[in-house]
């Protein structure tokens, strides 16, 4: 937190990991926010030592980058990355038994496998997702017939999916019915939406690299970030501007 300035109320909950700025602003409508136990007003700013509230029960966690928690894990086929560990028995949160409070950057649908990010910091979600970025993720996919045609040329070329065209992007065979793909997008199961398109039904998809991390985890395991790690993720998304609206979570 910024110790003279302050930061707008909203952008502390998404900070420590509470809710978005927007589910935020709808809290602070709804009166069920308070600072220093009155109501505030939209953009209101949190200074240090000031108790936030929601709902009664007091928010807090550390602002500051290098007290947030930023890990790596190699989710397999069947754990859901969904926060909820009541309604959903095989949630990722369940599966990475971390003792912070710490939600996924995005998602990989549960018959998928690969790396993905967890972390305490929801301003660095946000502008990793920002759909504008541009942020590269790598997949490993196996289909379920011999790759024929014009198939990898209409895949890096865009595929019409969802009621738009995806986005160019690399596509290389690698097997007779294996291929990696490089999408700077995350669409609602992108790939699996391309292939079907296609006519090919993808059996195996695993991602192996976010932006400028690769997979080198066993699966099923999780690991810290390293300082050179963080160091460049936070570089990476320095650009992102603060009012950019967030693109759609991937669900590849």
């Amino acid at each position: 937190m910024e110790a003279a300035k302050g930061i707008r109320i909203n952008k502390y909950l998404s900070e420590v990991g509470h809710c978005s700025r927007r589910a935020a602003d709808k809290l602070l409508e709804q009166g069920r926010i308070t600072l220093n136990g009155t109501v505030p007003e939209l953009g209101t700013k949190v200074m240090p030592g000031d108790v936030v509230e929601v709902d009664g029960k007091a928010v807090g966690q550390p602002t500051k980058a290098e007290d947030h928690v930023y890990i790596v894990y190699h989710k397999p086929v069947g754990i859901v990355c969904t926060t909820d560990q009541k309604r959903e028995r095989d949630n990722i949160i369940d599966a990475v038994g971390h003792p912070r409070r710490i939600f996924p950057v995005g998602r990989l649908d549960k018959p998928s496998e690969g790396l993905i990010f967890l972390t305490s910091d929801g301003d660095v979600v946000n502008k990793i997702l920002r759909a504008r970025n541009h942020h590269e993720k790598e997949y490993h996919v196996v289909v379920d017939r011999p790759i024929r045609g014009q198939f990898l040329e209409d895949m890096a070329g865009g595929v019409p999916i969802l009621d738009t065209v995806t986005r160019r992007c690399e596509v290389e065979q690698t097997g007779p019915r294996h291929f990696r793909i490089v999408l700077t997008q995350g669409l609602n199961r992108q790939i699996r939406r391309m292939c079907e398109h296609l006519g090919y039904e993808v059996v195996r998809l695993k991602r192996v690299r976010i932006m400028h991390m690769n997979l080198d985890l066993p699966l099923g395991e999780w690991r810290d970030f390293t300082a050179q790690e963080l160091g460049e993720l936070q570089r990476l998304v320095s650009d992102s501007g603060k009012t950019a609206v967030p693109g759609p979570p991937s669900t590849d």
